[in-house]
């Protein structure tokens, strides 16, 4: 076996869950280096062969729902991702048991936009959700991104 399947192997594939403009896509392109260029994910996307990025559709209209658990199928570690400045969520209590005991993750995104009342409102949303551990994350700034990929050994 080569260095390069068996650290293939170890990599952790992730599903990036969250509403229209939340910043998975974004902090998917941070995660990777990338230029930050913003656009509408319209389908699911596989980056890098362990990220899924899903288009918020998915997560807001629940007859679409079912499209999240098909696909989460493929992923090790289901991320919940919520917009700080955000006033409300998308995810209902207890989200995460539909994902079959995989591991929930909340991704509190845009937090150099946020205040702290913003990102303590955002944490209760996604620990009610069931989420896990929590990140602070900005794709902007990087903060928080570091630890995210190191944690959950992204890349």
């Amino acid at each position: 076996m080569s260095n390069e399947t068996s650290k293939e192997e170890k990599k952790k594939r992730i599903i990036l869950i969250g509403r229209s403009t939340a910043g998975k896509t974004t902090l998917c392109q941070r995660i990777n280096n990338e230029e930050l260029h913003y656009y509408k994910t319209q389908t699911v996307q596989v980056i890098n062969k362990n990220m899924i990025d899903t288009p918020g559709e998915y997560l807001e209209r629940r007859g679409f729902r079912g499209a999240l658990i098909v696909t989460s199928a493929d992923a090790d570690i289901i991320l919940m991702v919520q917009d700080a400045t955000e006033g409300g969520t998308m995810f209902p209590p207890l989200f995460c048991s539909m994902f079959a005991g995989k591991p929930c993750v909340g991704i509190i995104t845009k937090a150099d936009l946020a205040d702290e009342e913003q990102i303590e409102r955002a944490k209760k949303y996604l620990k009610d959700a069931g989420a896990g551990t929590l990140y602070v994350t900005s794709a902007v700034t990087g903060e928080g991104v570091e630890q995210l990929v190191r944690d959950l050994h992204i890349l």
